[in-house]
């Protein structure tokens, strides 16, 4: 049992994406034992890179993130990636002139060699990444929110474009118009997402202040997914990514002003609002509390600026001990 409460009878699952939701990830890691504690990743930005045999490698940005933050490997300067990486691979490649735009680190390089390599040999995605976890020594359990691809497209003023093109190589910069989730229809809710949602001891469901409309809704298209989730609202807790009308980091607040909505917590109880039980939301937006009435949701304040790690153990605290 990690330290502080009582938390011997509660189970908690959490949905993220991201650097934000990474963040949040870890914070509630120091609270909540492995046992108590699982993670559903997004991974609607996986994507296959640099042409490797019939595809290319199998790259998981978020679920990369979300593990190499639990074990304590992030590369906390950049937001993304290993600590202490070298760039030999890359800088050779660019120097035959090859694509670059994606750049991966000669550390970074052997997860994704051993993902391509393993689900070739017919392993799950959700197989392949608790044997990462176990080589990464995590305890805590890491999901991908299902194991078909379900990749989300970015439509554009320069045309539809993959979430990476949209997010790394145009570095969010076109104009957007909307956003697309394909392969719901053959997607499944794994035995391990569903078990964990269905545990009788679960007691919190933790939407993370993740991107909503690019690490969030792709995890809400899984077939059956939104469906069991709407059984359960009373336990979800969404922690706003807007903390006064802005994204703490990533294109959240650019992308809403695009597709015309507003950036303030009205908004993103709106977008939750067939699923939201209990709205998070930073202490400087709880002059914003009455308007939120509207969608009979109870709402609570708390820092939600992650900075330190103090930050995120006493957000998770937050949400797991309100007060």
């Amino acid at each position: 049992m990690k330290s502080g409460g009582n938390t011997a009878e509660k189970k908690v699952v959490a949905l993220c994406g991201g650097v934000g939701g990474a963040k949040l990830a870890w914070g509630l890691a120091q609270v909540l034992s492995p046992e108590q504690l699982t993670l559903i990743v997004n991974t609607g930005d996986d994507f296959s890179h640099l042409g490797f045999g019939k595809t290319g490698l199998h790259i998981s940005p978020d679920l990369d993130t979300v593990m190499y933050t639990l074990a304590n490997r992030n590369n906390r300067e950049l937001g993304w990636g290993l600590q202490g990486e070298t760039w030999q691979c890359m800088n050779a490649l660019e120097n035959f002139g090859g694509d670059t735009w994606f750049r991966l680190g000669d550390k970074d390089l052997a997860t994704h060699f051993f993902r391509t390599q393993q689900l070739a040999q017919g392993k799950t995605l959700t197989q392949v990444t608790a044997e990462l976890c176990t080589a990464l020594n995590i305890a805590h359990r890491i999901l991908p929110m299902c194991n078909e691809p379900l990749p989300t497209l970015v439509d554009t003023e320069k045309g539809t474009l993959a979430f990476q093109h949209y997010f790394v190589r145009e570095q969010c910069k076109p104009v957007v118009r909307g956003v697309q989730h394909l392969g719901a229809e053959n997607s499944t809710l794994s035995h391990e997402v569903r078990a964990a949602l269905q545990d009788e001891a679960l007691t919190h469901i933790i939407i993370c202040p993740s991107n909503p409309l690019l690490s969030i809704a792709p995890i809400l298209t899984v077939s059956g997914l939104r469906e069991l989730l709407q059984t359960l609202r009373k336990k979800i807790i969404v922690v706003s990514p807007l903390i006064g009308g802005q994204a703490v980091k990533g294109p959240t607040a650019k992308m809403l002003r695009e597709l015309n909505i507003a950036t303030h917590t009205a908004s993103i109880a709106h977008f939750y609002q067939d699923l939201l039980g209990t709205l998070l939301i930073d202490d400087s937006d709880a002059h914003e509390a009455d308007t939120l009435q509207q969608y009979n949701i109870r709402v609570q304040t708390s820092k939600t600026l992650m900075q330190t790690d103090a930050d995120k153990i006493a957000l998770a605290r937050a949400i797991i001990y309100p007060l």
